[in-house]
């Protein structure tokens, strides 16, 4: 005899079923938002590492090429400051290349447990070989082998092939510990608008965004309908 159960039969009704924000939602109160925008993303970030979210800094990269093709992929945010939102990774990679060919992109940041997401909308400009030395000299031995055993993307023979190509990185990385790659490149991504986005119970769902302004005030802000 079957038994009677609650678990929708579906995967579309599994999807509708699940959980999808946290209970501790801070919102977003525009009325008390600073007049500029990286103030509140660090307020924001700064929450989300004190709340225990995991990984807060991992964001999407969105891009497009010269032809239109858009890509995405998760990266991780390295700083936040006068220069942008800064992220790094191979020029030679698809992303990159991408960026060579059209240097606008989007930064988008999910933090569910508060309820909080972040749009970042700009160009990303490379920050020249002083920053990006430091920023690989920065990471770990077993992230900068990653970066230096082949090209990104290209195509991998085998695990084996790339499990050989990994470890000599390594004992090369632990050898030379100021080896820097020179196609390693740190990107900062000028922002032309910052758009935040905010559940709570008492205030139901708020958009704020900041664009950044040609004259007068360096940002301007405005609501928008969720």
């Amino acid at each position: 005899m079957t038994q009677p159960t609650d678990r929708p039969t579906t995967l579309r009704d599994r999807l509708r079923a699940l959980p999808v924000l946290g209970e501790d939602r801070p919102g977003l109160d525009p009325g008390r938002a600073p007049e500029d925008p990286v103030e509140l993303f660090v307020a924001w970030l700064e929450d989300a590492i004190d709340a225990g979210v995991r990984a807060p800094h991992a964001a999407t990269l969105s891009t497009a090429d010269a032809g239109g093709r858009v890509d995405a992929r998760t990266l991780l945010l390295q700083d936040v400051g006068p220069d942008g939102w800064v992220f790094a990774t191979r020029a030679d990679s698809p992303k990159g290349r991408a960026l060579a060919q059209n240097p606008n992109a989007a930064l988008t940041f999910l933090w569910p447990e508060r309820a909080r997401q972040v749009r970042v909308r700009g160009a990303a400009v490379p920050l020249g070989p002083r920053a990006s030395a430091a920023d690989v000299l920065a990471r770990s031995d077993p992230s900068r082998a990653t970066a230096l055993a082949g090209p990104q993307s290209a195509p991998l023979p085998s695990a084996a092939a790339y499990r050989e190509a990994w470890d000599a990185a390594l004992e090369r990385v632990r050898g030379e510990p100021d080896l820097v790659l020179d196609v390693w490149t740190a990107y900062a991504l000028e922002a032309t608008s910052v758009e935040f986005w905010a559940s709570s119970p008492s205030h139901g769902q708020v958009r704020l965004r900041y664009d950044a302004a040609r004259t007068g005030p360096r940002w301007s802000r405005e609501l928008l309908w969720p």
